[in-house]
């Protein structure tokens, strides 16, 4: 069975639509959410609906920080453009969109797998996974194989050695790679809707269950229309430029 692995969509519908055409392409039949469906991007009542479809339809999913900030008072931990973001789309959602957001739980968990958008060490405390001891941090707590996660917008993966150290593992777009039961994995989708290495193409990731194998993926869509959209509501000049640069 693969497993599409989407996360950071960040209300970027052109960004999501592509993922989910390019995964289906690829014979994904299932899919996972990992955080972020809303903030920075100017689509986000339509992206939740298409991911309330696909919750619908049995998708696995999990709250981000921009999902938990928009259903709360504020957003006083984010950046000005962040903050902004999130205060404009609240304005953008019906009472069962918010809804929806505020019932997103933090972690999910199906047999081996946990999905969570941060670290699985204190998940409602967002931290990012920058480095190979943050990975094993989320590891040891996450009590699983294979932790799948996002929040960072860029691509990672590690594995844990037999001390306990977790090791990191450069992945190539389009490359399966194993990642056998008898190791434990934490692997970053990186962002669908926002990517940041300087690489504007969308992110995302297919776990094959059945073959034990990682295979990320980048995807080109067009950032053009999604960075109109941003400018034409008034948000950041900031966010319009992250997608057109990839940054």
């Amino acid at each position: 069975m693969k497993l599409a692995l989407f996360a950071d969509i960040h209300a970027n519908l052109e960004a999501l639509e592509a993922c989910l055409e390019h995964a289906e392409e690829q014979g994904a039949e299932e899919v996972a959410f990992l955080g972020d469906l809303v903030g920075y991007g100017a689509d986000p009542a339509a992206v939740l609906e298409r991911v309330r479809a696909q919750a619908a339809a049995g998708a696995v999913m999990v709250r981000g920080n921009h999902d938990a900030a928009v259903v709360a008072a504020g957003a006083d931990t984010m950046n000005r453009s962040a903050e902004a973001a999130v205060d404009w789309t609240r304005q953008q959602l019906d009472q069962a969109q918010l809804a929806f957001l505020a019932a997103l739980p933090l972690t999910a968990r199906r047999d081996a797998v946990l999905f969570v958008h941060a670290s699985a060490d204190r998940p409602a405390d967002w931290t990012y996974i920058h480095d190979a001891p943050g990975a094993a941090q989320s590891v040891a707590a996450a009590r699983a194989t294979w932790v799948f996660s996002g929040h960072v917008h860029q691509q990672a993966l590690y594995h844990l050695s037999p001390a306990g150290h977790a090791l990191p593992f450069k992945p190539v777009p389009g490359v399966a790679i194993p990642v056998p039961a008898h190791r434990r994995w934490l692997a970053v989708a990186g962002s669908v809707g926002q990517p940041r290495d300087g690489n504007t193409a969308a992110c995302y990731a297919i776990f094959d269950t059945g073959r034990a194998t990682l295979t990320f993926h980048r995807v080109p869509y067009d950032w053009s229309v999604a960075a109109a959209k941003i400018r034409a509501a008034g948000l950041p000049e900031f966010l319009a430029r992250r997608l057109e640069r990839g940054e």
